[in-house]
């Protein structure tokens, strides 16, 4: 068994351990919360063992293994590296951290520590996703891979009047592109690497982070366009054109139907059976490198961290997006 500690009590860890538990090799032993009496009631929900309000005695903690970051994004690079440092192996939420540095130093305290780090995008261990990568030869050179995920967001009806939460709030590393954009990019850098030059442009919010945003990434034989948003919603499918068809992806999170659309109209539907939740196919690749002693993902690997970390860092320098992170 590997024995879980999570850190974070919002709708996005309930959702990670409805995940997890249908794995038999998952154990969930405790939770982190700044409060006792959320990460009790948390505790209570879940049937959680141990409950911390101290991130050392839970890093000291001999019944723990493993632990699933998802706190603000500001504060996953201190966590994680203290966590690492006391052996823990980790799964962070996307994104990673709120820059290039960070990821940097996470990746080196993991090495230095002979643990797990592991980018919690889901996306790229999907079925579907793994069938968009089989049947990519069939629409030949690719010349555009288009990538669409605009979302509003109920945070920013509250926004607009008056309160300023965690979504819209740069002192958390947040934004548009970081919390929802990065679904675009990874699956980008993951089936073609790192580009050439990227333009970023955004409707920038008055608390200083982007509401929406564009980004345009260019590649020896093709380019990328990537919009994002979670002020507005948008129902166009995502697609990769290719010189003899185009893959239509229905949406960027989760994928859940994919097809080919020949040069002659002929419809391929290379969709596959994905039957558990989203989120277990990440958490499931992430046990079983800790079974099997790997310290690194192939999938989501310190490398495509790292494009994507330099991705969203130099779009937000062309958008004149800091954060109180940037300035170390």
């Amino acid at each position: 068994m590997i024995r879980f500690g999570i850190i974070g009590t919002n709708w996005i860890t309930s959702e990670f351990i409805h995940s997890a538990k249908r794995i038999k090799d998952f154990k969930l032993m405790a939770v982190y919360s700044r409060t006792e009496e959320r990460g009790q009631a948390f505790a209570k929900e879940h049937q959680v063992p141990l409950v911390f309000t101290d991130l050392e005695e839970m890093a000291k903690c001999d019944e723990i293994d493993a632990i699933y970051i998802a706190s603000p994004n500001s504060f996953h690079a201190s966590q994680a590296n203290l966590l690492m440092s006391h052996g823990k192996h980790i799964l962070c939420e996307k994104p990673l951290a709120s820059n290039e540095a960070e990821v940097n130093a996470m990746i080196t305290c993991a090495k230095e520590n002979n643990v797990l780090l592991m980018e919690a995008l889901k996306t790229t261990f999907l079925p579907n996703f793994k069938s968009l990568q089989q049947h990519l030869n069939k629409i030949g050179t690719v010349r555009r891979y288009f990538s669409s995920y605009c979302q509003y967001s109920s945070r920013y009806d509250r926004y607009k009047e008056g309160e300023i939460l965690n979504a819209f709030d740069p002192t958390f590393s947040n934004g548009a592109l970081m919390d929802i954009g990065v679904y675009c990019v990874y699956p980008l850098v993951t089936l073609f690497g790192e580009p050439e030059a990227i333009t970023g442009l955004c409707y920038k919010l008055k608390t200083g982070v982007d509401g929406q945003g564009s980004l345009l990434l260019q590649y020896g034989e093709m380019e990328a366009v990537i919009m994002y948003s979670k002020i507005s919603n948008s129902y166009v499918a995502s697609e990769i054109q290719g010189e003899n068809g185009s893959i239509i992806i229905d949406h960027m999170n989760p994928i859940k139907e994919v097809k080919i659309i020949y040069k002659d109209g002929t419809v391929e539907n290379i969709s596959v059976p994905q039957d558990e939740p989203a989120m277990y196919y990440e958490a499931l690749e992430f046990i079983e490198l800790i079974k099997n002693r790997k310290v690194e993902s192939t999938i989501n690997s310190y490398e495509n961290s790292l494009i994507t970390a330099r991705i969203v860092e130099e779009a937000r320098k062309q958008m004149n997006i800091v954060y109180p992170a940037d300035r170390g």
